[in-house]
């Protein structure tokens, strides 16, 4: 008996075995609720404005200090 069941496991697919392994998974994971998912999309966005003012100033002042360096 031990056997067949093991014949029937081999006979699942990957692509079965992945899915049925994915949603037991997803069943596990901590979901936030939705005012936690509301702030934490704003405090990404706000870091993402934060870092590409940055990086912009960054490249500016790369550019002038290179315009320097050059005499263009």
């Amino acid at each position: 008996m031990a056997e067949k069941a093991k014949k029937v496991k081999k006979s699942e697919n990957a692509i079965q075995r992945y899915f049925r392994e994915t949603t037991g998974e997803l069943r596990k994971v901590s979901w936030p609720t939705w005012p936690e998912a509301r702030r934490l999309t704003w405090l990404v966005l706000v870091v993402m404005v934060v870092v590409g003012i940055f990086l912009a100033g960054m490249d500016f002042v790369a550019v002038e200090l290179l315009g320097l360096v050059l005499g263009i």
